[in-house]
């Protein structure tokens, strides 16, 4: 237990918490709880505050009124306790990354009275759903549709699992080949589908599959996307698997791999995570090995070599690893997870990058937080907008 609570504690200094997570230390830090968990934490980044010689913008009068507007906001009998004294006195720098977070979750104006927060008005993150279109063009919306059988088409029977995912049985001898499924996210969705043949595919959001509701009597596997999806092919050397998607096909036996297509892209990228995988464009062939990515855009096809897989998959395990991405690229990712616009001032320049490493079941204003901690941009809220400026 003691351990999980350290975790806990360096991630909510990080800013790596789910709102689940920053939550429950609220909590903590409301009841006065695990005070010498506290004190190990906060040591630690002391000295790697003191180490890097960062100074605070604050003073330590600053940070005492930091403690008082906690206090006063949480309207609690318990005083909020100033478990690390030492800190407080050796670089105020190191309060201000405990409270400071904690502080700009609950602020009020006992401290800021003539600042308006830009995220009063805050986005919450997407989450699992999409739309079914059969065959005979019956739209299926699956966030709605309880669990169960959905439809039944020449002998394939398409049910939903209670945890959400999409699955396509074969029940009779009938042949539905011919019969032509899409699975649609719209922004802010993510969904998952069981192919017939046992394949397994992830969706991210503002992305569409299309398939056919069963294999038999195909040669190939034949599927076209839009968008971006994690791919995991059931192993069938005598029908091979095809993705069809922005100026290229992918040719597959069975292996994982990551197909990133969305047309506002500059570039439809893939990469390997296991196995083997030849990729078609424009006339050539080129076989891909792990931990290589192929781009494909109207300048050519250009390979990356011991790509950071990390980066290429955060979305699939629910986060936003934004390490080494440009600052454009990454509010792309964010418009199409929170269903935003963002409007950038003119003095956003191409080069700039964004940095971090944070949950995407956060809601927006967190996710805005860790980017501004640059000191490069800052952001202001206004309903489904998002205005980027230098800061």
């Amino acid at each position: 237990m003691e351990k999980q609570i350290i975790t806990l504690f360096q991630k909510y200094i990080n800013q790596q918490c789910s709102q689940e997570e920053f939550e429950e230390v609220f909590a903590i830090l409301k009841s006065g709880a695990y005070p010498s968990e506290w004190q190990k934490v906060i040591d630690d980044e002391a000295e790697d505050v003191l180490s890097s010689g960062k100074e605070s913008e604050l003073s330590v009068q600053e940070v005492n009124a930091i403690y008082a507007g906690i206090a006063a906001r949480l309207k609690s009998g318990k005083q909020v306790q100033k478990l690390w004294p030492r800190i407080v006195g050796v670089a105020a720098a190191v309060s201000l990354i405990v409270f400071g977070l904690y502080f700009l979750q609950y602020r009020n104006d006992q401290i800021n009275t003539g600042t308006t927060s830009s995220y009063v008005q805050d986005v919450k993150p997407g989450k699992v759903g999409a739309t079914l279109t059969l065959a005979n063009g019956k739209k299926i919306r699956l966030n709605d549709a309880g669990s169960g059988e959905l439809a039944n088409e020449a002998g394939v029977m398409i049910t939903k699992t209670t945890a959400g995912q999409l699955i396509y049985e074969m029940e009779g001898t009938g042949v539905a080949s011919d019969k032509i499924n899409v699975l649609t996210t719209a922004k802010g969705e993510t969904y998952k589908v069981r192919l017939p043949d046992g394949s397994l595919v992830w969706l991210n959001a503002a992305s569409a599959l299309k398939y056919p509701a069963s294999f038999a009597n195909l040669k190939e596997r034949h599927v076209e996307l839009v968008g971006e999806a994690y791919f995991e092919i059931k192993k069938d050397k005598k029908h091979p698997f095809l993705v069809q998607s922005s100026g290229q096909t992918v040719k597959v036996l069975g292996t994982r791999f990551n197909i990133n297509s969305y047309l506002n892209e500059p570039a439809t990228a893939t990469t390997l995570l296991e196995g083997s995988i030849i990729l078609v464009s424009g006339g050539k062939s080129i076989r891909l090995s792990p931990k290589e990515k192929m781009l494909v855009s109207k300048e050519g096809m250009r390979m990356e070599k011991n790509v950071n897989v990390d980066n290429v998959m955060d979305w699939q395990n629910d986060d936003f690893n934004f390490e080494g991405i440009k600052l454009k690229a990454a509010l792309r990712k964010l418009e199409r997870w929170y269903n935003i616009e963002f409007v950038l001032d003119n003095s956003i320049s191409d080069e700039m990058e964004a940095g971090g490493w944070i949950s995407r079941k956060n809601n927006l204003s967190v996710v805005l937080k860790l980017i501004s901690k640059s000191g490069q941009v800052k952001f202001r809220i206004d309903q489904n907008k998002v205005y980027v400026s230098r800061s």
